[in-house]
């Protein structure tokens, strides 16, 4: 298959992947992760998914432009995966943009304690989804948190 065949069939071309900036969405939905990649691929980013703790470091290698968390899925070791990236050097300034449901304020203070650089209810976070993933004439992803 050629570079035009893939392009129709909505496959980028292997050298256009290849160049493509990261994003990490660590999250276990994957109607939600959908939305994401949209989102993303709109921009000309590419998302990667990771559900564990080995999962997100194997992801993060190059380092992402930034992880996008699931702060609430019982599923999803987030605490764990917070200290995790901070804890490593190539990864600790990474940012990283935790989303929670609004009845679980006290998450939003612990992932922001723990080092979230921005903190938002879902329903903020899907309506800034572009200015999160960087999107030209929007805000940097990494101004203070927010609940």
């Amino acid at each position: 298959m050629d570079e035009c065949q893939a392009q129709s069939f909505g496959t980028p071309p292997l050298a256009y992947t290849a160049v493509m900036a990261s994003v990490i969405a660590f999250m276990d939905d994957l109607m939600f992760l959908s939305r994401v990649r949209e989102a993303a691929r709109a921009l000309g980013l590419e998302v990667r998914g990771a559900r564990t703790l080995s999962q997100l470091q194997e992801a993060c290698s190059p380092p992402p432009r930034v992880v996008l968390m699931d702060l609430d899925s019982p599923r999803l070791p987030a605490a764990e995966a917070l200290a995790a990236l901070r804890a490593d050097p190539g990864l600790a300034e990474v940012p990283v943009v935790g989303f929670f449901s609004h009845v679980h304020g006290e998450r939003a203070r612990a992932a922001q304690a723990a080092g979230c650089t921005r903190v938002l209810a879902r329903s903020a976070f899907v309506q800034r989804l572009p200015e999160l993933l960087g999107a030209p004439g929007t805000a940097d992803p990494t101004p203070g948190g927010e609940t």
